[in-house]
């Protein structure tokens, strides 16, 4: 699919995920489009998937949440019903940021944050221990953030 997607679009792409603010006037500029060739663009962008919506990326230690627990969960079993029901659950567990089914040694791997070890306890109290199928759970507490990035490598 990304084939069908030319330099100009590629561009225009770069520039919204780096800042999803910036005006049609501004991103026209910037990708060397009139202002309408540009908006008919990132309404093509918009229509067939490209660009899934738009955010506000928020400051989560400003939130008093500045810790980061990935937690690695290991299932009973493989099956289609297991899955199901443990994907279900996890969608109702507001402090998960993302779930991801993995290959490897663990199952799911979930990345939380949390106020605090004492924060991250409750969260494991009230919604980790009751998750359907879990054998096995392991967290690890991240120390600092090294690098991170919403913006995709185009």
């Amino acid at each position: 699919m990304r084939g069908a997607l030319d330099d100009t679009d590629l561009r225009i792409l770069r520039l919204l995920q780096r800042r999803g603010r910036i005006s049609n006037a501004e991103l026209a500029e910037a990708a060397h489009l009139s202002a309408s060739a540009c908006h008919r663009r990132v309404q093509r962008l918009e229509a067939e998937g490209f660009i899934a919506g738009y955010v506000a990326l928020l400051d989560h230690r400003k939130l008093r949440l500045p810790a980061t627990i990935f937690v690695e969960i290991t299932l009973s079993g493989q099956s289609d019903d297991v899955l199901d029901a443990f994907e279900t659950a996890i969608r109702r567990v507001p402090d998960v940021l993302e779930c991801h089914l993995m290959a490897g040694s663990a199952d799911y791997l979930l990345k939380i944050v949390a106020e605090d070890t004492e924060d991250f306890a409750r969260i494991h109290r009230q919604y980790l221990t009751r998750l359907p199928h879990v054998t096995r759970m392991q967290s690890s507490f991240a120390l600092r953030t090294v690098s991170s990035t919403t913006a995709l490598p185009l």
